[in-house]
């Protein structure tokens, strides 16, 4: 009977592989820090897909995150994509600084700091 149910439930396993289901979504923490490196509770963090987007403030990918008290904020259920991060609070920003990711890593919770200055 044991072998019955571990021959099943290796199906299962090979079914929803083979299907391309993904049980870990595609995320990304974006950790906004100060040019001092002190962490930044508050700021208002927006993803986008191209630099043209970017550039014109349109079209972004999910609605705008804030950080928290520990400078983090997550998107969740991404492409594996290279985004444009827009990162702002008062007057400070990261124009000039970091604006894009590299190509996240399918699956992966992706981590990424952002510097306003």
């Amino acid at each position: 009977m044991k072998s019955k149910t571990a021959i099943f439930l290796s199906l299962v396993l090979v079914i929803i592989l083979a299907s391309g289901f993904q049980i870990l979504k595609t995320s990304l923490r974006i950790t906004v820090i100060d040019e001092l490196g002190n962490i930044v509770e508050g700021a208002t963090v927006q993803l986008y897909a191209t630099e043209e987007d970017y550039r014109n403030e349109t079209n972004p990918v999910s609605e705008p995150g804030t950080t928290d008290k520990k400078g983090n904020v997550k998107f969740k259920e991404l492409q594996p994509r290279a985004y444009f991060v827009n990162a702002s609070k008062d007057d400070k920003n990261n124009i000039g600084a970091g604006v894009q990711t590299d190509k996240l890593v399918e699956g992966k919770m992706n981590k990424v700091n952002i510097v306003i200055e």
